[in-house]
């Protein structure tokens, strides 16, 4: 950002009325905290845009540039994570995951927060639209990091549309950035908005809503187990299907529908009805999660898929399933 001449006499009125604050007893613990925040400078140097392979850092990890000020990562974890992104001097977060960010870390270091969560199959225009405004208008403050849970895909796919429908980037470099990020080539919907991504005008951006919100209201636990039934019958019909895509469910992929049920029990294993169940909940919801994540890293592994594995870990999922239904189910 380039530094603005500031006239005389704008600087004396300054000079002025800093006095008078300073002579103000009220709030001045959080003025100097504010001050702090906004004049701190950063520590951690940006990844930058000709870097060809993700980098890792304390507490967050896959992190690539799209802009300069724009990157992608992973959620940031525990304290570590978030105090790796104030000393980059990043100002705000977009999360386009599902699970609920950790808002109150994010503002004691001065840090805002955006939730906009998206699918591993993509994301429609409206979402895109929303992504696009609340970069543009964060990146007016300071340089913006977002994040999914690992940082490869969903993240990825966001950014890579965002960075070409504000002209940024050309939805070719994108796509290539996508690739450094890790996002496998079997998340094709995630790929199509990234490249087929087009400039958008000033008029439509500024018709979005800006009221964007810290943290998405989520889903009740109900919804949630609904979502997954979707989730786990979706995949057995690509099962049926040979693992891949069934001719009379072409919107179907295999790699997405794996995330998805794997987003899905993490979500449902940090929410607050899990935490006020017993821990063996957790840990049967956990171990759902462990066994998706499983399928989903097999389907997205690249080369020719092995059938009988992914059966095979299929029938895993749906034995922890069973589990935790004939414990738990009402």
């Amino acid at each position: 950002m380039h530094a603005k001449t500031i006239s005389l006499p704008t600087l004396a009125l300054a000079t002025i009325l800093g006095t008078i604050s300073a002579c103000t007893p009220t709030n001045n613990a959080s003025r100097v905290a504010q001050t702090t925040h906004q004049h701190a400078q950063p520590s951690i140097p940006l990844p930058t845009l000709d870097a060809s392979k993700p980098l890792d850092y304390p507490g967050i990890h896959n992190v690539v540039a799209y802009h300069d000020g724009f990157i992608s990562g992973s959620v940031p974890e525990g304290d570590a994570g978030f105090r790796t992104l104030a000393g980059m001097g990043i100002k705000t977060i977009i999360s386009v995951d599902g699970a609920v960010p950790e808002v109150e870390k994010a503002n004691a270091l001065g840090m805002r927060y955006i939730h906009l969560p998206i699918g591993y199959n993509g994301f429609d225009e409206d979402r895109k639209l929303q992504l696009v405004r609340a970069t543009r208008d964060a990146m007016a403050t300071g340089p913006v990091y977002i994040h999914c849970h690992h940082g490869k895909h969903r993240s990825a796919g966001a950014a890579a549309a965002v960075a070409a429908s504000l002209g940024w980037q050309t939805p070719e470099f994108g796509v290539d950035r996508m690739k450094v990020s890790g996002t496998a080539p079997n998340y094709k919907g995630l790929y199509a908005v990234a490249g087929n991504a087009t400039l958008l005008n000033v008029s439509t951006i500024n018709a979005v809503p800006a009221n964007f919100p810290a943290i998405a209201k989520p889903s009740g636990f109900v919804q949630g187990m609904v979502e997954i039934d979707a989730a786990y019958d979706h995949l057995k019909a690509i099962e049926k299907a040979g693992w891949i895509t069934p001719t009379d469910h072409p919107d179907l992929v295999p790699v997405a529908e794996a995330g998805r049920l794997a987003d899905l029990y993490r979500t449902l294993g940090e929410s607050d009805y899990t935490k006020r169940k017993p821990s063996d909940f957790a840990r049967l919801l956990t171990r759902s999660n462990e066994e998706a994540q499983k399928l989903e890293d097999l389907l997205a592994a690249p080369g020719p898929k092995d059938p009988a594995a992914l059966s095979a870990q299929f029938k895993l999922i749906a034995a922890s399933c069973k589990e935790c239904h004939v414990k738990y189910r009402d």
